[in-house]
């Protein structure tokens, strides 16, 4: 394999894909990237066996086809080291890579192609079409809400539904949960669930641009795969049932407060401060025109603040992790966030005033 190719076309998807392969790894060939030179192009294939990311890179002077894997990060990091000036030049010896850019020379260690895992084939059970930027949305709006690690492995991952009108995505982790929607003709014949590894999920978001470009996903029945511009990423699906989420949404809350999100986000995280190292509780109390905001610590400190609501309904004392609610101020982008509450053990619903896309459910704390 012999190629020339400029460093800021080999730069960018090296960089995305080394974010794929895991730093410590079982199998040696995992660590590496594979590299597929022939026809003036070079294919770069990185995975860690749950997720695959494969970058196309045209043109490219190709004067000997060939396939071999290299380390990802050491030629990820070579790459960025250079400068822009000179092309550089790969070149397979033996069982070295030899890398040259203007007075810099480095050999690699290699492993055969061969060995290089890939993800198998499956018929395809359905295709969606949908913005880069919409899909985006919906990630970007959801996925601090999938669990880390959790017994639960489905919990681990966000649920994908598509069925004839819309896409939908939600996660969990059993102590709040996120949704968002997108309205979209799928022409999807019947409703599908699948379930998306965190890791996935994490490494798709990172591809999408906020422009209205398609993205591809093809839904198997055990993988999703997705088409972004010069870049296919694959990943396994989680087997496993996921919770229904219908029945977590609290329904006919009578106790709606209007409050600005960026004074509310500042308060929660001034009250923050003084709250319980690890179970973070903060108390709310809730009257007429304003927002009582306490938290306390074993060290007997003590965090009072206030902010003004519109409210007009019973008084309400109610406790929540304030790293939650936090996070879902950080999620929502409208100015006014809407939150509706019935009693003290039942759960939040939040969601911005005037945009129902995406909603949020917290569960309270006893404090």
């Amino acid at each position: 394999m012999k190629l020339t190719i400029s460093r800021e076309s080999l730069l960018t998807p090296l960089q995305s894909i080394a974010g794929v392969v895991e730093k410590k790894q079982t199998m040696p060939v995992l660590s590496n990237v594979l590299l597929e030179a022939e026809d003036n192009t070079l294919t770069l294939t990185g995975t860690n066996m749950e997720v695959e990311l494969v970058g196309r890179v045209t043109p490219v002077h190709v004067d000997q086809p060939g396939r071999i894997t290299v380390p990802a990060r050491k030629l990820s990091d070579i790459c960025r080291a250079l400068g822009d000036e000179a092309p550089i030049d790969l070149a397979l010896e033996g069982d070295r890579l030899h890398v040259r850019a203007g007075n810099s020379h480095f050999t690699l260690s290699t492993l055969p192609a061969e060995h290089f895992p890939n993800v198998e084939d499956e018929p395809e059970s359905f295709r969606l079409e949908l913005p880069q930027k919409e899909l985006g949305r919906m990630l970007d709006a959801t996925a601090f809400a999938m669990a880390q690690q959790d017994v639960r492995y489905y919990l681990n991952g966000l649920l994908l539904e598509v069925d004839s009108g819309h896409v939908r995505v939600v996660a969990t982790d059993g102590h709040r949960l996120a949704m968002a929607h997108s309205d979209l003709q799928t022409g999807c014949p019947e409703p599908r669930q699948v379930i998306v590894p965190r890791k996935g999920v994490l490494e798709l978001a990172r591809l999408l641009d906020d422009v209205e470009s398609p993205v591809t996903l093809v839904i198997g029945d055990n993988h999703l795969r997705a088409t972004v511009g010069a870049y296919t990423f694959t990943s396994k699906l989680i087997e496993g049932k996921f919770p229904d989420y219908n029945r977590v949404i609290p329904r006919g809350g009578d106790k709606v407060v209007l409050a600005d999100r960026a004074t509310l986000k500042n308060t929660l995280q001034r009250a923050g401060i003084l709250s319980h190292e690890n179970i973070r509780g903060v108390r709310l109390n809730l009257a007429p025109g304003e927002l009582q905001v306490f938290a306390n610590n074993p060290d007997q400190e003590q965090a009072e603040d206030a902010l003004p609501v519109d409210y007009q309904g019973e008084s309400l004392q109610i406790g929540f992790n304030v790293g939650y609610l936090i996070d879902v101020m950080n999620a929502l982008d409208e100015a006014q966030v809407k939150i509706t509450l019935s009693n003290p053990n039942s759960s939040a619903l939040i969601e911005a005033e005037n945009d129902n896309s995406c909603l949020y459910v917290v569960m309270p704390m006893r404090l």
